[in-house]
């Protein structure tokens, strides 16, 4: 079971569901249900935020509405037939915080230590980029790596979370690509300077093409991940790999920072990172997750 945003082809903004080796439009399945239930006050679902946002984003409520309007009035002409236009699933975070240096083999790749507490930085929401969307880099902006990372979406307002309750407020899971410029963040790191500039440009985090509800992913430190460039293999590891996992991080990161429905936590990337070329495809994969595809293009 995996969401998914996507426009219509007249650029209507549309929630997707993967049920039963099928895709369909929920938010059709969701107006049916809502007639079915006659509860009008109950919102029209257009986009995967608004769902985490009013703590409904679960497989069980997905189970619960795709089977009843099955076994009322059938899901058949509510299957999407056509390509998907695919979306950003996660259209207004009220921030983006990726970790640094999270596995140990990519620190020492580049001379770095573990840190004894998380490092994190943050990515603006204009960098986000959708499944199939065109990674863009400027010209003459040096080298340029790909970065696969899991990515967790928060479902409730946290602050000052305790560990034993971190893993109630993830909503869900994605993948994302830590998008960054590699040349200019060296020269951010010699004089000192933030990494804003090298993380957060426009399309410099892919991120999709599903959003995966907590309650289906059994063990988010269990999964293998894989990035290729051109289909050659570049980063290959697994989540358990992770220096701080993710009630760690969540814990450490609401003790300063409150989270809200919506926010996003890149979880670093392993070792194996390289260069982006103009015409390169990268795809980053992570086991019932899918797969990530974007192209890489000269702005």
């Amino acid at each position: 079971m995996r969401a998914f945003a996507y426009t219509t082809d007249q650029g209507q903004p549309r929630i997707g569901l993967e049920y039963d080796k099928r895709r369909y439009d929920f938010t059709r399945v969701w107006q049916i249900f809502k007639e079915i239930r006659n509860s009008p006050r109950t919102p029209d679902y257009f986009f995967i935020q608004m769902m985490i946002e009013t703590g409904n984003f679960s497989r069980e409520v997905f189970t619960e509405v795709m089977e009843e309007v099955k076994n009322f009035r059938g899901l058949d002409d509510l299957v999407i037939r056509h390509d998907i236009n695919w979306d950003v699933p996660i259209q207004r975070p009220t921030k983006i915080l990726c970790l640094g240096r999270n596995y140990a083999a990519h620190a020492a790749e580049f001379g770095g230590n573990v840190p004894e507490e998380p490092m994190f930085f943050a990515k603006l929401s204009s960098a986000l980029l959708a499944n199939e969307g065109s990674i863009r880099l400027p010209a003459d902006i040096g080298r340029v790596d790909h970065e696969i990372e899991l990515t967790v979406i928060i479902g409730q307002q946290a602050s000052r979370v305790k560990k034993s309750e971190a893993m109630q407020m993830v909503a869900g899971y994605s993948i994302a690509n830590d998008v960054s410029a590699r040349a200019l963040q060296k020269k951010a790191k010699e004089k000192g300077h933030p990494w804003t500039l090298c993380k957060g440009m426009d399309t410099f985090l892919p991120i999709g093409p599903y959003v995966i509800p907590a309650d289906a992913v059994a063990d988010p430190h269990n999964l293998n991940m894989e990035l290729t460039v051109n289909n050659e293999t570049k980063q290959k590891s697994t989540t358990a790999n992770m220096v701080f996992q993710i009630a760690e991080l969540i814990t450490y990161i609401s003790r300063y920072i409150t989270l809200f429905p919506g926010d996003i936590i890149c979880t670093g990337t392993p070792e194996g990172v390289s260069p982006l070329n103009p015409g390169d495809i990268v795809q980053a994969k992570i086991d019932g997750l899918g797969v990530l595809r974007n192209r890489v293009v000269e702005r």
